[in-house]
C-alpha cells in the first residue's frame, strides 16, 4: 500500500488501493474523525476535523452548510503505471482552521456531507443557487476533442485525457514521458496526428498563463472578482517558440470557480463567460472562500490560476423562528424560542412583539434581552394572542418571525347538548354535537363520547375522544336502538355529560325472495306466479315485491311488471308460442334485496292471426281468377303450416271453401264471368285456424250473356206474329246484339231477326200453324246460348182459295179436293157470276148452276181467294243498308254498305243513293249508283258529317236509312292565321311565285257575353302566284262561296280538281290503248311492209 504521512487542517484525499478490497485502518490524530463513503464501486476514507459543540463567537449551531456532492474524484482508480504524478493532491489544505484568525473561528462550517448527523433545523442558504458541477462539462470537452482527433486521423493522448478530466492532468513533469504517450508513438501516428497534438499542448500552455485573480468591493453576500487575460511569458517564448502560438485564438471564455470548504477542495463553478471581472453573489456573510479562475479556448482547457482567499463581511443575524409556546395558564403563557444564524456577529438581545389581544395588527414590545424564553403575564382567559421575534448583534436587527398566534386556558366548560343524529347506516350511526353554550371561541374543548347498547348490560362506554363535533360510530347492529351522551374538558377539567339520546340504526336490506313458482295453467297470454316471502327480513318488514320479467331466454331486456305486497301476480299482454324468464326482488327499510332465481316460463301457441285479404294478380278472365296473399302479422307462436281460402257469391250465398295449401297463390276456377266475388283468408297452424281476412271483392271478367227467357208471343194476324223478349244477364258486358230463330220444327228453325231490339215480327205466317220461336243475345265477350223454345199456334183463318175449279158437262162445276180450310171446317162456297150476285152453296165438290141463259157465255170469277186470274204485283222497295266507315283522313271519309263487292256494273237493278248534310243543315246527294263503296272527299279536317243512304231498284225508292255521323281526322297543323276580321277577301304580299299555297277559311261568331264561337273549316284549296311577275298577287277567301286568287291582268284562276278513281282507270286505260295503237301501227309499217 502507498502512503504518505501529512498535515492537514481540513478533508483531504489519498489514493490507497488494497489487495483484497478491504480498508485498512487508519490511524485518526486527536480531535478528527474519519468517515467511509462508497461511490461507484470505490470507498473513500474521509478525515475531518470533529465539528465543536460550542462556537466561542456565539455562532448559532442550527446554521449549517447545504449538502453538497462529494469531492471530485474519477470514476475509477487508474493503475499506478498509468497514474500521472499528482504532487498537488498531498499538499496540505491551506487555509484550514489553523490559518483563520481568532475572529473567525466560530464563523467556520464544515460540509455537511462529511458530517454524520445533519441538523433539520438548518437554515437556507441565503438564496444561492446550487452550483453546477464541471466534470459533466470537461467530459463533453474532451469527447469533443476526441471526435476532433479521431476525423484527423489520431487518438487523443494521455495529456488530452487528463485535461479533459479537469485540467489537472497538465501540472505533471513535461520530462516524464507518460505511458498513455508511449503507446500511441509505439503505434505510430502519422504527422498530422503529432502536428495537432502539439498546437493542443501550445495552446494549453498558453491558457495556463493565466494570472491570479484580484477580489474587490467585499460585501456580507458578494464581491467583485476581476482578472487579465494569459499572456506569453519571456521564459516560455525563449524556452518553446515553436510550441506557443504566435496569438491567442478568439473568443476565450473564462470559467471561475469556489470553494468554500479548503483551497484544495471541491470547487464550484458560477461564472462562465468571456468577461474579465465577475460578481459574485447569494455568498454566506462572515466565511471564507477560495477563488480561482480557468481559460478555455477550442474546447481546451488550461491550468486553473493562483487560488485566491477572501472573507465575506459579517451582517445583521438570520430571522428567527416563530416563538412556541411551552405552558400556559388563565392569565400567562411561556414562550420559547431558538437562536438564528448570527452571521458572523454574536446575537446580544432578542426583541419579542404581541398585539396585545387586539387583533389589530399593531405589534408592541414585550420583551428585550439575551434570553431564549418569556412569560407573559396577566392575561385574560381563553383569549387570542399574537406573538414575533426579532434578533439583535453588533451589525443590527433581524427581520421579524413569522407571526404567531397562542390563546390562553379558560374554565371547565358546561355541559353540552344531547347528540343529533346526522344519518344512520346499517352498522353505523354518524352523529353530531354543538359546542357549550358560553365557551370562548379562543378555547381548546375536547369531547368525550359515550354509547349504551340497549339490553347490553355494560353501562356508557365511550366511543370517541377529540376535538371534533361530529363522529360516525361503526360496528353496531343492524336495527338497534343505543343511548349516547357527550361530554366536554379542556385544560381546566371535564364538564358534566349531557342528557341522553337515543338512535337505532338502520335495519339491513333483506334476503332475496325464494324461487318464484307457476300456480295453475300457463294461458297462452298470462300465467299466474307466486313467490314465499324471504327467509331474512333484514330487520324489517318487507314493504314490496318487484316482478321483473324478460321476453326470450337471453336474459338481456328486464322490464318492470309488478310492485306491490303480494305474494303472487298475473302476467298478462304475453305473446303466444314465446319462452319468458321472471325474478323477484323485495324492498324493505333496509334496502333492494337480491334477485331471486329465474323462472322460465313456455306459453302455448294459439291460432294465426287475421291474413291481410287476397288480392287479384294479372286480369281477371271470365271464368277464373289468379290469387295471391302474405303471411298474417302474428303466427301465433308457431310457424304457419296451411291457408284456406273462401269464396261467397254475388247474391250473398254461403261461402265455401274454394282452396286449402301452404302455397301463397292459387287460381280459383268455375265462376261465373261479370260477378262480383268476395273472398276471404285465414291461416293455420298446430294450433289450428286462425280468424278470417277481411273480404276481398274481385269482378270475373266479362263472358258471353246469359241464355235468354222464354220470349212472349203475340199474334196480330194468322199470318204476322210480335216476339217480344227481356235482356238476360250480360255477364260484366251489356248485350249489343239479339237473334230470333223461327221455325216449324225445333231442328228446322232459322233465324228470323238480328239486331238490338227487344221484339220482332213475324210475317208470311200461316193460319193455325204451330211454329218455334227462341232467343240468344249477343255481347263483346261472344254468342251466350239460345233460351228455352217457345210453341206459338197462329189462329185460324178464312179457307184458302179453291184450286182446279172447270167445267165437266154444261150447267155443271166441278172441283178437286176441297182447298185447305186454314183450321177451321170449311162450311159454305160462294160463286161469282159477274154482276148477279155470288151464290152461295154447301160444303160440296159439285154444283148445278141452273137458270142460266143459252148460248151465253159466263166467266166464273173466284172468291177472294181463288185462282180465276193471275195478277202479279210489283215487288216493295228495298230497305236501306247499314252505312259503314271503313277508312277515314283529315279530307275523306270512305263509306261501304250492303253486301256485295265494291263496284257494280250500271245494269244492277238494286241502286243506292248517298246523302250528306251540307252548312245550311240539307242533305244533299253526293252519290247515286250500284256500288257498294264511295269515297267522299273535299272535307274539312277533325269534322263531324251526317249521312244517310237509301236503296231503290224498279219496285220504286225504299226509306232512308237512320242517319249516321262520321269525323275526319286531324290534319296536319302546317297552317297559320294570315287573316281575321270582318271582310270578304283578302290580298296577300310576299308570296314566292315559284310555290304552291293552300288555304281555308273558317267563319266566327262573335258574342257580347260569351267567347267567339269558331265554326269548321273550308275545304283547302291550292293556289300558285302568277310565275310572270316577281311579286305581288294574293288570294282572297269569301266563306263557303269559294275561293279566288287576283292577278297582274284580273284574270281568275279556278281551283285544281282532283280525279276520281274512275276517271284515273279511264285514263289509264286510254293511254294504253293508244300506245298499243301506237305500236302495232310501227310494226304494220316498219316491218312489215
Amino acid at each position: 500500500m502507498h502512503s504518505q504521512s501529512f498535515t492537514a487542517g481540513g478533508p483531504a484525499q489519498v489514493p490507497m488501493m488494497s489487495p483484497n478490497g478491504s480498508v485498512p485502518p487508519i490511524y485518526v490524530p486527536p480531535g478528527y474523525v474519519s468517515q467511509i463513503i462508497e461511490e461507484n464501486g470505490v470507498r473513500r476514507v474521509l478525515v475531518l476535523p470533529q465539528q465543536p459543540e460550542f462556537h466561542p463567537g456565539g455562532h448559532s449551531p442550527l446554521h449549517h452548510a447545504p449538502p453538497l456532492p462529494h469531492a471530485h474524484l474519477p470514476a475509477f482508480i487508474s493503475h499506478p503505471a498509468m497514474m500521472p504524478p499528482l504532487p498537488h493532491l498531498y499538499t496540505g489544505m491551506a487555509g484550514g482552521v489553523g490559518d483563520m484568525g481568532s475572529q473567525y473561528i466560530s464563523q467556520y462550517h464544515p460540509a455537511h456531507i462529511y458530517s454524520e448527523q445533519v441538523s433539520t433545523d438548518s437554515h437556507p442558504q441565503h438564496g444561492r443557487p446550487q452550483f453546477v458541477h464541471r466534470d459533466d462539462r470537461m467530459s463533453k470537452t474532451y469527447e469533443r476533442l476526441q471526435k476532433k482527433l479521431k476525423d484527423h486521423g489520431s487518438t487523443p493522448t494521455a495529456a488530452d485525457v487528463h485535461n479533459g478530466l479537469g485540467g489537472k492532468g497538465l501540472e505533471f513533469d513535461a520530462g516524464q514521458p507518460s505511458a498513455g504517450a508511449d503507446g500511441l508513438s509505439g503505434r505510430g501516428k502519422n504527422g498530422q496526428s503529432e502536428e495537432l497534438e502539439q498546437e493542443a499542448k501550445a495552446l494549453q500552455a498558453l491558457l495556463s498563463t493565466i494570472s491570479k485573480p484580484e477580489v474587490t468591493d467585499i460585501q456580507a453576500r458578494g464581491s467583485v472578482l476581476s482578472w487579465s487575460a494569459p499572456t506569453r511569458t519571456p521564459d516560455s517564448q525563449e524556452g518553446s517558440a515553436e510550441e506557443v502560438p504566435p496569438s491567442l485564438p478568439e473568443p476565450i471564455n473564462y470559467e471561475v470557480s469556489i470553494s468554500f470548504i479548503g483551497k484544495d477542495e471541491k470547487y464550484d463553478t458560477t461564472y462562465s463567460g468571456e468577461e474579465l471581472s465577475a460578481t459574485l453573489e447569494d455568498l454566506r456573510p462572515a466565511t471564507d472562500y477560495h477563488v480561482r479562475v480557468q481559460a478555455v479556448c477550442k474546447c481546451v482547457y488550461g491550468g486553473p490560476s493562483e487560488v485566491v482567499n477572501f472573507t465575506t463581511l459579517t451582517c445583521e443575524p438570520e430571522p428567527p423562528n416563530a416563538p412556541r409556546k411551552s405552558s400556559g395558564t388563565k392569565s400567562a403563557l411561556v414562550l420559547q424560542w431558538k437562536a438564528p444564524c448570527d452571521n458572523g456577529s454574536k446575537i446580544q438581545n432578542y426583541i419579542l412583539q404581541w398585539d396585545e389581544g387586539k387583533g389589530t395588527g399593531v405589534y408592541e414590545q414585550c420583551y428585550y434581552g439575551p434570553q431564549k424564553q418569556y412569560r407573559v403575564t396577566k392575561l385574560s382567559p381563553a383569549s387570542r394572542y399574537s406573538f414575533r421575534l426579532a434578533a439583535k448583534n453588533d451589525m443590527g436587527i433581524s427581520e421579524f418571525s413569522e407571526v404567531v398566534d397562542l390563546i390562553t386556558s379558560c374554565s371547565v366548560p358546561c355541559p353540552p347538548l344531547p347528540p343529533d343524529l346526522l344519518k344512520a347506516g346499517v352498522t353505523w350511526l354518524c352523529l353530531q354535537w354543538q359546542r357549550p353554550s358560553g365557551s370562548p371561541k379562543e378555547d381548546d374543548i375536547y369531547y368525550v363520547l359515550e354509547m349504551e347498547e340497549e339490553g347490553s348490560g355494560y353501562g356508557f362506554q365511550p366511543s370517541y375522544d377529540g376535538e371534533d363535533l361530529s363522529c360516525t360510530v361503526k360496528n353496531l347492529h343492524r336495527s338497534t336502538k343505543y343511548k349516547f351522551r357527550v361530554a366536554a374538558y379542556n385544560t381546566e377539567g371535564k364538564s358534566n355529560p349531557s342528557h341522553v339520546a337515543e338512535f337505532t340504526t338502520s335495519p339491513d336490506r333483506p334476503g332475496c325472495p325464494c324461487r318464484p313458482g307457476i300456480r295453475g295453467r300457463v294461458l297462452p297470454n298470462s300465467f299466474k306466479m307466486a313467490w314465499e316471502p324471504p327467509k331474512d327480513n333484514g330487520g324489517s318488514e318487507v314493504t314490496k315485491y318487484v316482478v321483473e320479467r324478460s321476453e326470450g331466454l337471453s336474459g338481456v331486456s328486464w322490464e318492470l311488471v309488478y310492485s306491490g305486497p303480494a305474494l303472487e301476480h298475473v302476467c298478462e299482454g304475453l305473446k303466444p308460442g314465446c319462452s319468458y324468464q321472471s325474478r323477484i326482488y323485495c324492498m324493505s327499510e333496509g334496502g333492494q334485496s337480491l334477485l331471486s332465481e329465474t323462472l322460465q316460463v313456455q306459453t302455448p301457441a294459439v291460432p294465426p292471426g287475421q291474413c291481410q285479404p287476397p288480392r287479384l294478380v294479372g286480369r281477371a278472365k271470365a271464368r277464373e281468377l289468379q290469387l295471391r296473399w302474405g303471411p298474417p302479422l302474428v303466427d301465433g307462436g308457431n310457424p304457419v303450416s296451411c291457408y284456406s281460402v273462401e269464396v261467397s257469391g254475388p247474391q250473398a250465398e254461403e261461402s265455401r271453401e274454394v282452396y286449402q295449401g301452404a302455397e301463397l297463390d292459387s287460381t280459383v276456377g268455375s265462376l261465373l264471368p261479370g260477378r262480383t266475388y268476395a273472398f276471404r283468408l285465414r291461416a293455420a297452424n298446430r294450433a289450428g285456424f286462425g280468424p278470417l281476412s277481411e273480404s276481398c271483392e274481385v269482378t270475373t271478367g266479362p263472358g258471353a250473356p246469359e241464355p235468354c227467357r222464354a220470349p212472349t208471343t203475340s199474334c196480330r194476324s194468322p199470318s204476322c206474329v210480335v216476339v217480344s223478349w227481356e235482356v238476360p244477364l250480360g255477364n260484366g258486358a251489356p248485350v249489343t246484339d239479339y237473334r230470333v230463330e223461327w221455325g216449324v220444327a225445333e231442328g228446322t228453325m232459322g233465324v228470323s231477326y238480328s239486331g238490338p231490339a227487344l221484339s220482332t215480327e213475324v210475317k208470311g205466317l200461316l193460319p193455325a200453324t204451330n211454329y218455334y220461336c227462341r232467343v240468344q243475345a249477343v255481347n263483346v265477350a261472344g254468342v251466350g246460348p239460345f233460351g228455352e223454345a217457345v210453341l206459338c199456334q197462329t189462329p185460324c183463318s178464312v179457307p184458302a182459295a179453291v184450286a182446279n175449279v172447270h167445267a165437266l158437262k154444261e150447267s155443271e162445276m166441278r172441283t178437286y179436293a176441297p182447298p185447305c180450310d186454314h183450321g177451321s171446317p170449311i162450311t159454305s162456297y160462294l160463286i161469282d157470276l159477274g154482276e148477279r150476285q155470288p151464290l152461295a152453296i154447301g160444303p160440296v165438290s159439285r154444283h148445278v148452276l141452273q137458270n142460266l141463259q143459252p148460248d151465253t157465255a159466263y166467266r166464273l170469277g173466284a172468291g177472294p181467294f181463288s185462282h180465276a186470274f193471275k195478277l202479279k204485283t210489283k215487288p216493295l222497295p228495298p230497305l236501306p243498308p247499314r252505312l259503314e266507315c271503313t277508312a277515314f283522313s283529315h279530307q275523306t271519309l270512305r263509306l261501304k254498305w250492303g253486301e256485295g263487292p265494291g263496284k257494280a256494273s250500271a245494269s244492277d237493278a238494286l241502286q243506292y243513293q248517298l246523302q250528306m248534310e251540307d252548312r245550311s243543315g240539307r242533305l244533299v246527294s253526293v252519290y247515286k249508283g250500284p256500288c257498294h263503296t264511295h269515297k267522299v272527299q273535299r272535307l274539312n279536317e277533325s269534322t263531324s258529317y251526317t249521312f244517310r243512304i237509301q236503296a231503290f231498284n224498279e219496285a220504286g225508292q225504299g226509306p232512308f236509312s237512320n242517319v249516321y255521323t262520321f269525323t275526319t281526322m286531324l290534319g296536319n297543323s302546317d297552317f297559320k292565321q294570315e287573316y281575321k276580321g270582318p271582310s270578304t277577301s283578302h290580298v296577300l304580299h310576299g308570296l314566292a311565285s315559284s310555290s304552291d299555297y293552300r288555304f281555308r277559311v273558317c267563319a266566327v261568331r262573335q258574342c257580347q257575353d260569351a267567347p267567339e264561337l269558331a265554326g269548321p273549316y273550308s275545304p283547302t284549296i291550292t293556289l300558285s302566284p302568277p310565275r310572270g311577275e316577281a311579286q305581288g298577287g294574293g288570294a282572297g277567301g269569301g266563306g263557303p262561296g269559294g275561293a279566288g286568287l287576283r292577278a297582274g291582268g284580273g284574270e281568275t284562276a279556278r281551283p285544281r280538281r282532283s280525279l276520281s278513281d274512275e276517271q284515273c282507270a279511264f285514263l289509264l286505260l286510254m293511254a294504253f290503248a293508244v300506245i298499243a295503237i301506237l305500236i302495232a301501227f310501227v310494226i304494220q309499217y316498219f316491218v312489215i311492209k
